[in-house]
């Protein structure tokens, strides 16, 4: 019986051994292949001949924090502009609950038997405990998924404020190069996203519940101000009537805020992304947008003002980079928070101290 025993420990040994091994190898091919360098030009020319591969990896490349990719990064935009900004772009956002995921499924699904090509960007909210997140976006859009028109890109919102990767504009740019002509951002929803998404899309949907008390939201302004269409969700069996109830709330709010400068005014519409219910619908809304802040040259004079908005933006990320990136801003920030943690000094007085050694390091 020992014998057995000490035969069944040496060969679990022995596996766990292999086991450890093969970890170690593969651990070190994945390093080895991120420290080889990424030929532009080739990821570039596959990206525009709609490799999803390339795509993934040009992303990928867009997201790295690593100051090395810098230069290539800045090479493949540079390749690809000149093939980008010929979609619809569409913010897609709402509470967690609403059944985004199960919208976005049935909604591409549509645009794909009208002939057109769909990204998926959803970005899901990080960690603020461990920074991780579930990225579970393709397992809930499983047919959709499957389809050899539509690309799915789950990211980590990580720090990015309002839940919005910070990478994603550039994302936006490499799927229309790679030939998608709708391009769906799905944001986080906790009330915090809509800002930045409204700011690098065309049309913003947001979508609502009915009888959970979320049609009382129509009040608030904010929110509803940025939104071209609100779409009643779940609409369907023994909650159509709620829906039909919280539409006449909606619409009611609707008439409180003033008109938008496109001239576009905003409509409430009924849907299931469950039942495949209301879907063509909104498509033919988001339709007659399109149409109409061409023809008044609305749509092209959104596009340049958000490039502005982002001009600054990327200004300021660049600065804080270079701030909290710099080694004697890292030795006075320790000591400012020490003082901070002793009380001899506010947050305020160590900020204005830190800026202004920023200052003189510049100078």
């Amino acid at each position: 019986m020992a014998a057995k025993q000490t035969h069944s420990t040496a060969l679990g040994n022995r596996e766990n051994s292999a086991c450890e091994n093969l970890s170690q190898k593969s651990a070190e091919r994945i390093k080895k292949l991120r420290r080889q360098k990424v030929d532009i030009k080739k990821l570039s020319n596959e990206l525009l001949n709609s490799n999803l591969t390339a795509l993934s990896q040009a992303i990928t490349l867009v997201e790295s924090q690593s100051n090395r990719h810098e230069d290539s990064v800045k090479k493949l935009i540079e390749n690809c502009l000149p093939h980008a900004g010929n979609s619809i772009r569409i913010g897609i956002t709402g509470v967690p609950g609403v059944g985004k995921s199960t919208f976005i499924e049935s909604f591409g699904m549509h645009l794909i038997t009208q002939g057109h090509k769909v990204a998926v960007l959803a970005v899901d909210p990080s960690s603020s405990i461990s920074g991780g997140s579930i990225l579970g976006d393709k397992t809930r859009m499983e047919k959709l998924v499957q389809s050899p028109h539509s690309y799915i890109r789950p990211t980590a919102s990580g720090t990015s404020l309002g839940g919005v990767s910070r990478k994603t504009r550039e994302s936006i740019a490499l799927c229309e190069a790679a030939g998608f002509d709708i391009i769906l951002i799905e944001t986080v929803g906790v009330g915090q996203s809509e800002t930045l998404v409204h700011s690098m899309t065309d049309f913003f949907l947001l979508l609502k519940l009915a009888g959970a008390g979320d049609e009382l939201q129509g009040i608030k302004r904010g929110i509803i101000e940025m939104a071209d269409a609100i779409v009643i969700n779940k609409a369907d069996g023994n909650n159509i009537d709620q829906a039909k109830s919280a539409k006449l709330e909606f619409n009611r709010a609707l008439q409180l805020y003033p008109p938008k400068s496109n001239d576009w005014k905003p409509k409430v519409l009924l849907a299931s992304g469950l039942k495949h219910q209301g879907i063509d619908k909104i498509w033919e809304l988001i339709e007659r947008f399109v149409k109409q802040t061409k023809s008044n040259q609305s749509f092209d004079d959104n596009r340049a003002q958000q490039a502005k908005y982002w001009l600054t933006q990327s200004i300021g990320e660049n600065l804080k980079k270079d701030f909290y990136s710099h080694s004697e801003i890292k030795i006075a920030l320790k000591k400012e928070l020490l003082k901070i943690d002793q009380k001899k000094t506010t947050a305020f007085e160590a900020a204005e101290n830190l800026l202004k050694l920023y200052k003189k390091t510049k100078l």
